[in-house]
Parts: C-alpha cells; sequence; structure tokens
C-alpha cells in the first residue's frame, strides 16, 4: 500500500442529544461515526465541539467487557499532524523530550514537548514511518498547540508540518479479544512477535488501507486504526461484527477515562499542563539523560538530577461511593501536602481512584493519606501508589 497521511478532526465538548431528537436545529459538528452512535441509542455528548458517545449501556459494563473481551472506542478524533523532509528527525529531536533514536521504521514513540521552561505542551505519541516521514498523535485538544509549536521550531529545518485534519477516521479495539477479532480483517501478522507493543503496520483491514499501530489508552492488548474517512462506518460494522462471537462492544468516553484510571495513565487538560514539568508527572522515564538539546532540557535535567518538590501520584480510596473532585485537598496527619487532579471509579477494581500532585515526602508508595471533598467537607482515607493500580508489570497490554 501506499504510504499516505490522513487526518482526524479533534475538537469536541459535551452535548445532550434530547434537543436534536425534539427536532430543534443545532449547529455542531459530527464525528464519523456520529449515525452509528443514534442507531444504537447512544449516550451523546458535546466533546471539543463534535459530538461523541459517552456510552451505549453503562460505563460499568462497557469498562469490564474491555478487560474482559474487548471494548471498540472512537477517541472523538485523534489526528496525526505529518511531518516530511530531511530535517524530519532533526526537528522532532529538538522538540521531543523522548530519543528517536530508540525506534526504527514502524517504531512508536511516548514523549512530552514540553516549553523552555520545561512545561509540558503535550504528551503525544509519535510513529516513524522513515528518518524523513513522522506522524505527532497529539490529545484532541492540543493538536492546533502542537502543529503550531512545531512549524515554528521547523523554519530553516527542510522540514514540512502538515496538520491533516479533515481526511481521517479513527479507531480503536481494546481488550483481550482484540487480536482475534482483527485477524478476521486484515492479512497482516498481529502476533506479539510481528507487532509488539508501540509498533505499527500499514496494511488492508477490512479491504481499507489503513495504520495498525499496537498502542491504547486501557492498559489492555489493543490496536489503534486510521484510515480514510469516507470507510468509518464500514469500518465500524465490519470491526464490531468480526468481534460478535468474542463479545466485543462499543464503548464510549465513560469508560475510556475509567479504564485510564486503573492504569494510573494521566490526562492532559487535567494531570498535565504547562505547569508541570515531565518529571513532576512521573514520567521522567520518557525523557532522555544525555544533553542532546531539547526544548527545556535545561530545567528538565536539572530536575532528574536534583530532584522535584512534588509527585504526581496515584490515591486508592477503599469506599467506592466517594469520588473525588479536582482541587480536593490531600493532606498529611491534618496538613495539606496536595490537590486531586483527576478522579473516576475503578470499575474493574471496585475502588475509587485518583490522580494528583503531593508534595516530594508524601510521594511514597503505602502513604497513609486524607483527602477532603470541597463540596461537602467530609473527609476520606486513601493510599498513595507510585504504580499503576491496574497490572502494574503491563503484563496484559504486552501480550
Amino acid at each position: 500500500m501506499a504510504r499516505s497521511q490522513w487526518a482526524v478532526c479533534c475538537r469536541f465538548r459535551l452535548r445532550n442529544i434530547a434537543t436534536e431528537r425534539k427536532g430543534r436545529p443545532m449547529a455542531r459538528k459530527h464525528t464519523p461515526y456520529y449515525h452509528k452512535f443514534i442507531e444504537l441509542n447512544a449516550e451523546i455528548v458535546d466533546r471539543l465541539g463534535f459530538d461523541a458517545a459517552l456510552r451505549f449501556t453503562t460505563v460499568e459494563e462497557e469498562h469490564r467487557a474491555t478487560r474482559e473481551t474487548a471494548g471498540v472506542y472512537d477517541v472523538y478524533c485523534q489526528g496525526p499532524i505529518d511531518i516530511k523532509g530531511p530535517g524530519a528527525t532533526a526537528l522532532l529531536q529538538k522538540v521531543l523530550v523522548n530519543d528517536l533514536e530508540r525506534i526504527s521504521d514502524g517504531g512508536v514513540l511516548y514523549s512530552s514537548v514540553c516549553n523552555e521552561q520545561g512545561g509540558m505542551l503535550d504528551d503525544l505519541t509519535a510513529y516513524r514511518f522513515s528518518a524523513e516521514h513522522y506522524w505527532l498523535v497529539a490529545t484532541p485538544s492540543r493538536v492546533a498547540v502542537i502543529e503550531r509549536w512545531v512549524t515554528e521550531h521547523a523554519r530553516d529545518m527542510r522540514a514540512y508540518v502538515t496538520n491533516c485534519v479533515s481526511g481521517t477516521a479513527y479507531l480503536s479495539i481494546q481488550g483481550p479479544a482484540s487480536r482475534a477479532t482483527l485477524a478476521t480483517l486484515t492479512d497482516a501478522d498481529l502476533s506479539t512477535a510481528a507487532l509488539p507493543y508501540f509498533r505499527m503496520t500499514q496494511a488492508t483491514v477490512a479491504e481499507v488501507p489503513a495504520v495498525i499501530s499496537r498502542t491504547g489508552y486501557s492498559g489492555e492488548l489493543g490496536y489503534e486504526l486510521y484510515y480514510p474517512r469516507d470507510y468509518s462506518e464500514h469500518m465500524w460494522d465490519a470491526v464490531l461484527a468480526a468481534g460478535k462471537e468474542h463479545g466485543v462492544v462499543p464503548a464510549g468516553l465513560g469508560a475510556l477515562r475509567t479504564v485510564r484510571i486503573e492504569k494510573k495513565y494521566p490526562l492532559y487538560g487535567l494531570d498535565l499542563s504547562e505547569g508541570n514539568t515531565p518529571v513532576e508527572a512521573g514520567l521522567g522515564w520518557t525523557v532522555r539523560r544525555e544533553k542532546r538539546g531539547y526544548i527545556g532540557e535545561q530545567v528538565i535535567a536539572r530536575q532528574r538530577n536534583e530532584g522535584v518538590d512534588r509527585l504526581l501520584v496515584g490515591l486508592e480510596f477503599a469506599d467506592l461511593n466517594f469520588l473525588p473532585a479536582p482541587g480536593d485537598v490531600i493532606a498529611v496527619d491534618g496538613a495539606e501536602v496536595g490537590r486531586i487532579t483527576s478522579a473516576d471509579r475503578g470499575w474493574w477494581l471496585g475502588k475509587s481512584l485518583g490522580l494528583g500532585y503531593v508534595a516530594a515526602s508524601a510521594a511514597k508508595a503505602g502513604v497513609q493519606v486524607t483527602v477532603t471533598s470541597a463540596t461537602s467537607g467530609e473527609s476520606y482515607p486513601a493510599t498513595v501508589h507510585t504504580r499503576a493500580f491496574y497490572d502494574p508489570e503491563m503484563t496484559r497490554a504486552r501480550a
């Protein structure tokens, strides 16, 4: 197949579809799967200007299906920013804190893009097609920011940046049955030996040219598909039909949020921002130690050598009925040590889970804290986690 670059529209806000069903005209944009969502009576939400599916049944059912069989997600349009040219590698070595030398053609790299102060502009994935051709797949709300930043630094580097926003569809199938489901739709070798975790390949899926990426946001064996937008509904139908015998179900943004919290995956806009560095966010492992001139290196290198005052940690609550909110106070022995940044219910683990920045002295596994609700004033005990709550060894994602 010829190498192609496509795009996914990436801007949604939360809405309710009730007014549309009453026949009221509404100015809004749709994902490529919108009509499929309506057919399945999904609860529709507006995410950054686009309608997306929050849930098809219940968040808990879709969460459990992702852990037991597989869920099919439209992640409100992930969009590749295409970078080409003789200077593409040099450009990305400058704007990414991780090292592209770690991957070969067909490799996928998780990294942050930072400003000069080390503040995170986004966390994203880089796809290497060749030394002169890459994709960056950014957080949907940060696509325009990353495009501008990379374009600004591409001057005089013989690299060309294109935000592909209109021609690509994206679909993610996540869960133990994802490989068996996808295998019936493609001749590509999906074995771990041929396509290990954080590798991608170009192949035909359901007779449609696609990029198949062994990545995801669930912590399970999973694949992300990028393909021409015109085939969106065809692909949706094909994947769900192939997965029917395996118990594969459509899943919404609600389940995606809850499976990610069990993996302690941070979310940009809540847990990550320009106000924190990768080191503070617990992402120091994505930063290369050797000096190589990436943007923000001076601050980040100093933090790696000298340490930081605060760190992002996980918090496990024994009471499933308590769900903290961003900004709730985290305390040790009555003294504030930090604030909650995000929280969701971990349906598989049967616990409420949260993330938050705490003082480095409290950022140790097993530390007991209390979290006080800003709305009720009630305090609840929690235990600090420094690793993923679910499958910290990553055996399932690498299966």
